[in-house]
């Protein structure tokens, strides 16, 4: 997807974002309205986070708070859902005519503020170039999911993000986590026929869970409707049974499929590729709260990324407006 005029192959781009998430969009719209051509690179589909939640997901927050680019997000409903959200982003893409490269991975970065190289592949392995003057990189961090370690978690039953709930009508399956995410799986999947069962290694659901959420899934359990292990975690995965280490000691449980939903975390291998620090247990990256330009002259951070391992700070309502910052850093320079 190329919304606005190509650009010959030697062009070289005021501002390069790395992610075309809400975040991103929002970048290369507030750095075209300061008079910059930027361009946009995705490894995956625009909002491909969002595409890659489940199919029936409706948002936590107002459409208002989702708006990018001063275009007003239309909806129904007192919270937009998944697929209105796709529309809305992908309206706002054709409207500011944004270059936007899908489906290319960005292997390295070469070069210094003023200069960048990036060195991208497409779903065939063919490498290209992208050669740009800052970087903005709003790489989020929903692609990453943090991994069990445990024996069988290669397996194909073993999904770490939850999709739709009829594949796995009249089902064994276990869901491993105690959040939003783990909450939704579990009661869909037991709304659509699945037989279901929740580990978490907390002692009850987390106190973040939505208020609307927790007594649903709380009263489930209560009522035996959801079959749950608290205090507990997952020992291996086999191809028909999960052992598991309970308060009560080992239980090997019937099962066909897992879903592992223990949270994500962003790039860090990549960060610190382009020559960014971290401060303290949460990983923060070095950055000015003002410009968000990393210790790395040229490179500015949007979205989730600046808050590092603590992800559940920055959201689309707030990161939003980190590309308006970033066009006013450049346009000072």
């Amino acid at each position: 997807m190329s919304l606005g005029t190509p650009a010959a192959a030697d062009t070289v781009f005021d501002l390069l974002v790395i992610g075309a998430g809400p975040t991103g969009l929002a970048c290369a719209i507030e750095a075209q309205k300061a008079g910059f051509r930027a361009v946009l690179v995705d490894k995956g589909c625009v909002c491909n986070s969002i595409y890659h939640y489940p199919s029936h997901m409706t948002f936590f927050t107002t459409s208002e708070l989702l708006e990018i680019g001063g275009i007003p997000f239309p909806s129904p409903n007192a919270k937009p859902t998944r697929n209105e959200a796709l529309e809305y982003y992908r309206q706002v893409a054709a409207y500011y005519r944004l270059d936007i490269r899908q489906y290319q991975l960005v292997e390295r970065i070469d070069g210094s503020d003023g200069d960048f190289t990036a060195h991208i592949s497409d779903r065939f392995g063919r490498p290209g170039q992208l050669r740009a003057r800052k970087l903005a990189i709003a790489t989020g961090y929903y692609d990453l999911p943090n991994m069990l370690g445990i024996p069988g978690e290669e397996l194909s039953k073993v999904h770490h993000y939850y999709d739709d709930p009829h594949p796995y009508f009249g089902n064994d399956v276990l869901v491993i986590g105690g959040k939003n995410s783990a909450a939704i799986a579990a009661l869909e999947l037991w709304r659509h026929g699945a037989r279901v069962t929740l580990v978490h290694r907390g002692a009850e659901m987390h106190r973040h869970v939505k208020y609307w959420i927790k007594p649903d899934i709380e009263n489930r359990i209560k009522h035996g409707e959801i079959a749950a292990y608290f205090g507990a975690r997952v020992l291996e995965i086999m191809a028909d049974r999960v052992l598991l280490e309970t308060r009560q000691g080992r239980e090997t449980i019937k099962n066909d499929f897992v879903f592992a939903l223990t949270g994500y975390h962003p790039d860090f291998k990549f960060l610190e590729s382009l020559g960014i620090a971290f401060e303290g247990p949460d990983r923060l990256p070095v950055c000015n709260k003002d410009t968000l330009e990393s210790n790395a002259p040229g490179i500015y951070l949007a979205g989730v990324i600046v808050a590092g391992s603590r992800t559940n700070e920055i959201f689309i309502e707030n990161g939003r407006f980190h590309g308006r910052q970033i066009a006013t850093a450049l346009a000072s320079k």
